[in-house]
């Protein structure tokens, strides 16, 4: 913990990077130069990279790109109602989305239904994590929907694209393999990268950088080890504000916290790295990935090693025994 705490000394300390006042910057198609990323995946366009961060989570009949038809969501993954559910239970009574991280609104439709006319450089999806009826330009007969004007229409969607044209694209906070939690407007879906501008058919060309290290998660790692190295909870507890405070771009950032805990610091890493590849490496080391949630029920430490493909066991060696299975599989 000592070293770990050094060394987030040197990063912080270097001057060389700075925590970005507009959080959803981290996460856009011109991320390249911004300074609170330290180390990430390059994904210019002439690098061939894909925007699966970006198309994975939103829905077959999103279209974040107003001149391209092709370009659309999947319907792929959601996040659980456990940790949406942490977000609410931290800001409550207050909506969570006075946390600058969880939501962005671009279409302004939501909040003033009569602005529903824009032009296609206008047109952009809202981003962080999204709830309930959503909106956006619509395909019907393959082409978008225009107003009179001849500018882009925003309207509700529907699942048009599924043959469904009466189920609204309503994201709702349910999503398990029952029939009611597995319908495709179930579960509140992520939208943090930005979905490219350049990529062809959606899947391709994704040109913001993906996010492996940055800044906020060496204030974060630095919090821990204090905690973990038993340091008055206090010093932790600045790291985690310095990061809640920066975010003012869009005027008022996070309230402070007024205490720190290993369960609080878990909570604030969920709050700040979501989409980000960490939930389930944080959960292990925090001790919690053995509890229970939506469809996950296995209480079993040696879970956390997966499997050794029986192909990979076979082709390893002819030796018998040269390569054996994960205890527990």
């Amino acid at each position: 913990m000592d070293k770990a705490v050094e060394y987030c000394d040197k990063i912080i300390n270097s001057g060389q990077f700075q925590l970005a006042s507009e959080y959803f910057s981290l996460f856009d198609d011109n991320n390249h130069t911004n300074k609170e990323l330290i180390f990430v995946v390059d994904q210019r366009a002439d690098l061939a990279g894909h925007n699966r961060m970006a198309y994975f989570s939103l829905s077959g009949d999103q279209w974040p790109i107003a001149t391209n038809t092709n370009a659309n969501g999947t319907d792929g993954p959601a996040i659980t109602p456990e940790f949406y559910q942490s977000w609410a239970n931290a800001y409550a009574p207050a909506d969570p989305a006075v946390d600058p991280r969880f939501f962005k609104q671009n279409m302004s439709i939501y909040t003033n239904p009569g602005d529903s006319c824009v032009d296609a450089p206008q047109y952009n999806i809202n981003r962080g994590i999204l709830r309930g009826q959503q909106y956006g330009v619509r395909k019907v007969g393959g082409v978008f929907v225009k107003c009179v004007s001849g500018k882009y229409k925003l309207d509700k969607l529907y699942h048009d694209s599924r043959s469904k044209p009466t189920l609204p694209v309503d994201f709702t906070l349910q999503v398990d393999f029952t029939v009611a939690g597995s319908n495709y407007n179930t579960g509140y879906r992520v939208s943090k990268y930005e979905y490219s501008k350049t990529t062809v058919n959606g899947r391709n060309f994704g040109e913001h950088d993906i996010v492996i290290l940055r800044l906020a998660d060496i204030y974060l790692m630095r919090a821990e080890a204090k905690l973990r190295r038993g340091d008055a909870a206090a010093t932790a507890l600045s790291d985690v504000n310095t990061i809640r405070a920066a975010r003012t771009a869009r005027g008022v950032p996070p309230p402070p916290l007024t205490s720190m805990s290993l369960d609080i610091l878990l909570r604030e890493r969920g709050f700040e790295l979501y989409w980000e590849c960490q939930r389930r490496t944080d959960m292990v080391r925090f001790g919690k990935y053995e509890g229970t949630w939506t469809e996950k029920n296995n209480t079993d430490p040696k879970k956390r090693i997966f499997p050794i493909p029986q192909t990979a066991i076979d082709g390893a060696s002819n030796i018998p025994g040269y390569l054996t299975q994960n205890d527990g599989y």
